[in-house]
């Protein structure tokens, strides 16, 4: 009850009547506008009334036969075409304006631009560490997935000398990162989706604070749109009093654009450029298990200490300047920490196209799952995908590779968890294994193949992730910590339920009004 009034009075509802608002004028304004010309054109002309109907009636169909011709030729991802074409056959002329409206992802001129000085600035740091030739004789053909990710993302550079630790649950992070903290010498960087004020978040907030009357430089970043429901709108300024340098992205501003689909959903912790975190975890207190709303939070997060941290650096520093909107010299922070590690360490991140070349996020995965030969485990809260994930994974049962995904059994999300399970029928009658974790809820993303390679990171099995969102991830080739993984994923198992067909034929209503929301889910 409390969360509840907490969403109530928050700025939440007041943004989503926004948005519905001028959703209903703009179209009201466009809409109506239309036909009252052709009413008053009637009206001015009685004697060319049926001319007139004659002529919108076919101005109506030209516009569609257009707007469809638009959507079949454009470079979109493929399960959005037949959304797309379908609101626009039945909505009609009201379809047309929602597809110009909301079809398009491209950032303003001054994004662009912006974007362009960042890549510009990013060149000079995509020089490869590790030879093309020593990542094959050490990892053999699983050297082809970092390759195929250095070629649509230069920056993303495949690094050894880097101790990795791996943590299965927000507690054991919480324990060992304050620590790291208070040891911050020169400066700490934290990127979040969510945060909110509660023991976890304090905690931390305790100790930047602390660190930043040191002299530390402390900078603290976190997604407006995700952080709406937890914190006040002016928060980041709230920071800045406390000596914190911090940056609300994507502010929500009154405006119907899609841009507000692309949030900042990286999670990203820094010190010195010697240490680094990412994984699943946000700073709430859900994440650490304080608070229990979905019973047990399933959750990780990877350290990084060495060579792997400079992708992290730049990869903040990046996305604060996008945030800030000001270039500066990156340079001073950019400067390379070994450490004693075993095998090779992949920081990587991806966002929306035209920001990036591809979606990157999508072809990682992809790319794991083409390689796997004896098993393939995943650990995703959501699983809404599309066809070119769904047959991949299938395949990859079929020739024989253990494949196992772990979804929630107790959703955050009604209809995102009716999405994910309207999944299971195809996947299961490929060989696919699909569990469900009984006590509560997995907010883990994660891969793991063969005993070689493993992925950590923020990336969910879902349309958002993979072509909305900034995302963030850490690829592992060879690294000690996949055992760790690997026994975190049988634990896993264990405490998790078997889904059969029979378990997916439930619900019969419900997973057709799934499948009939399926059609349109790559479009939110």
């Amino acid at each position: 009850m409390k969360n509840f009034f907490k969403k109530v009075f928050s700025r939440f509802p007041l943004v989503a009547l926004t948005i519905v608002a001028l959703i209903l004028v703009f179209f009201a304004v466009l809409f109506g506008g239309w036909y009252l010309g052709a009413y008053v054109l009637a009206e001015v002309y009685p004697v060319s009334e049926t001319i007139v109907t004659v002529v919108v009636t076919i101005l109506d169909d030209l516009i569609i036969i257009i707007a469809v011709v638009n959507v079949v030729s454009r470079d979109l991802v493929p399960e959005t075409k037949i959304p797309w074409i379908l609101c626009i056959i039945v909505l009609n002329v009201l379809g047309v304006f929602i597809y110009i409206l909301f079809s398009s992802h491209r950032p303003t001129r001054k994004q662009r631009k912006l974007y362009k000085e960042l890549y510009a600035q990013n060149k000079p740091y995509t020089v490869r560490a590790v030879p093309k030739e020593t990542m094959r004789e050490e990892v053999g053909h699983w050297a082809s997935v970092g390759e195929a990710l250095l070629v649509s993302e230069p920056s993303a550079v495949i690094r050894g000398n880097t101790a990795v630790e791996y943590f299965p649950s927000g507690e054991a992070f919480f324990e060992r990162v304050q620590g790291d903290l208070e040891r911050a010498e020169k400066f700490i960087f934290l990127e979040y989706f969510i945060i909110e004020k509660g023991k976890f978040w304090n905690t931390l907030l305790e100790i930047l604070v602390k660190k930043a009357n040191e002299g530390v430089e402390v900078r603290v970043m976190y997604d407006d749109i995700g952080s709406m429901v937890k914190v006040r709108a002016g928060y980041y300024k709230e920071l800045r009093k406390l000596g914190l340098k911090a940056e609300k992205f994507n502010h929500f501003v009154p405006v119907v654009t899609t841009l507000h689909n692309n949030r900042d959903h990286r999670k990203i912790l820094v010190i010195d450029g010697k240490v680094g975190y990412t994984g699943g975890l946000n700073l709430a207190d859900e994440y650490i298990n304080e608070t229990h709303p979905l019973g047990y939070w399933k959750d990780n997060a990877v350290r990084l200490e060495g060579e792997g941290v400079f992708n992290l650096t730049r990869m903040f520093l990046g996305m604060y300047q996008l945030a800030s909107k000001k270039v500066e010299d990156i340079s001073p922070y950019l400067v390379k920490h070994e450490a004693e590690g075993e095998g090779y360490v992949q920081p990587y991140g991806g966002g929306p196209v035209p920001m990036y070349e591809r979606h990157l996020a999508e072809d990682v995965y992809v790319n794991i799952i083409g390689a796997a030969h004896d098993y393939l485990w995943i650990t995703t809260p959501y699983l809404i995908i599309d066809y070119r994930m769904r047959q991949a994974l299938i395949l990859a049962a079929k020739r024989g590779v253990d494949v196992r995904i772990v979804t929630p059994h107790i959703p955050d999300k009604k209809i995102a968890f009716g999405l994910t399970r309207s999944n299971y029928m195809a996947l299961i009658k490929g060989g696919v294994k699909i569990y469900e974790f009984t006590p509560g809820f997995v907010h883990a993303k994660m891969f793991l193949a063969d005993d070689k390679v493993g992925t950590v990171g923020t990336v969910n099995l879902d349309y958002r992730s993979f072509l909305y969102h900034f995302e963030d991830g850490v690829v592992l080739y060879n690294t000690p910590a996949l055992k760790d993984i690997k026994q975190d994923f049988e634990e896993t198992f264990t405490a998790s339920q078997l889904q059969s067909e029979e378990d997916a034929k439930k619900s019969p209503v419900w997973r057709w009004l799934c499948e009939i929301a399926k059609i349109f889910a790559p479009l939110f």
